[in-house]
């Protein structure tokens, strides 16, 4: 059974070391960190640990992929942002925590993922970060879905706990699968089909409505046979999945590609799109109607923009649907551009829950298990 870091104690933690691991895998421009909900969100657990008394290293990634991307240019904002203290351990020196913990109680090791041996979920390198550790707390919610060594294979080597953020992840995506279908809506966009699919399978009796744009809709419209121009599809999902309970837009927004301001039209379907032109955002009357639906809503769960929103010629449909999910009493909303987009108009703090993960939140509402939670015992 899965166990919570504040089933711990300050007497069971002080003085303790303790291996976090944490997912501050966050937009960087220029230098600066771009959005900060996630590190925020993380804070109670470094918090709780800290003034506990406890010595933690965190343990983060940088990236998808295999880099030598590192955390040092923006390792004083995120002690500011966190309000502590922050020593960056370089990941080869593994072996200077004790000594550094001497100085700091709060200490970062650099981007896990510059070892190829992370997305191997590899025992030696578990062992190496365990060795010297009395706990092991895992709050990288965003990450669980992912079968590597500081989220599975470490678990085998030290008591292993699930940090504060990861309990309300986990609290509100349950609600959210077990709430009653009516009044439920699901409102799905982005556009990684492969991803949501089954999100959409696991919800076609969870939910009342299930709401599907940006260009996730692309795909369901190319299967009856309406022509989608340049727009973004995924060929190699097959939509094998059929119900009067999945709404598509009934108008959208296209233009051309290189020249999207002066090129903008309105379709309605079954319309063909141009062979230069690519559907951008949900059209007008689709955003009146679907505005409507949501907030008659008992609960809302959203995942993924209504089209390319970073345009200011087809940001509406997201920003009338973020409005919409708002006023929502029961509102989960998650997703990396889900909240860069709502962030952008505001929205970010009127939700009920807006979820850290992206990956991780799907994979859960697809009702699959998580690897890392798995490995922390929730699903015993």
């Amino acid at each position: 059974m899965i166990k919570y870091i504040n089933e711990l104690k300050k007497e069971d933690l002080e003085n303790k070391k303790v291996l976090l691991r944490v997912d501050f895998d966050i937009p960087i421009i220029d230098g600066k960190i771009a959005e900060d909900h996630r590190i925020k969100a993380q804070k109670e657990t470094i918090d709780y640990l800290i003034n506990a008394g406890a010595r933690v290293l965190m343990v983060v990634h940088l990236g998808h992929e295999i880099s030598d991307a590192s955390f040092s240019p923006i390792v004083e904002e995120l002690g500011t942002i966190l309000g502590q203290t922050l020593t960056l351990v370089p990941r080869l020196e593994l072996a200077s925590v004790n000594f550094l913990f001497e100085k700091c109680q709060l200490l970062l090791l650099d981007n896990i993922r510059q070892d190829s041996l992370e997305i191997q979920n590899d025992d030696g390198l578990a062992v190496r970060l365990a060795n010297g550790f009395d706990y092991y707390v895992n709050d990288a919610f965003a990450t669980m879905h992912r079968n590597h060594t500081s989220i599975v294979a470490v678990t085998k080597h030290l008591p292993s706990y699930a940090g504060l953020l990861v309990r309300k992840e986990v609290d509100n995506l349950e609600q959210a699968m077990r709430a009653p279908m009516e009044g439920k809506i699901l409102v799905l966009g982005g556009a990684k089909i492969s991803t949501k699919m089954p999100v959409i399978k696991n919800f076609i009796e969870r939910a009342e409505k299930i709401l599907i744009g940006g260009a996730l809709a692309n795909n369901f419209f190319k299967t009856q046979g309406i022509k989608v121009g340049a727009s973004v599809v995924d060929d190699a999902v097959a939509l094998d999945v059929k119900s009067e309970n999945i709404i598509l837009p009934r108008d959208f927004i296209t233009a051309e590609k290189g020249s999207e301001s002066s090129s903008v039209k309105l379709y309605k379907p079954p319309a063909n799109v141009g062979e230069a032109e690519a559907i951008l955002d949900i059209g007008p009357e689709t955003a009146e109607e679907w505005a409507e639906i949501i907030e008659r809503a008992k609960m809302v769960i959203w995942n993924g923009p209504m089209g390319y929103f970073e345009h200011k010629d087809f940001e509406e449909g997201t920003e009338i649907i973020a409005e919409a999910v708002s006023k929502v009493e029961r509102s989960i909303v998650g997703g990396g551009d889900t909240i860069v987009a709502v962030d952008k108009f505001g929205l970010l703090d009127k939700y009920g829950f807006v979820s850290t993960g992206g990956g991780a939140m799907l994979e859960f509402l697809a009702g699959n298990k998580l690897p890392g939670l798995e490995a922390l015992g929730y699903y015993k």
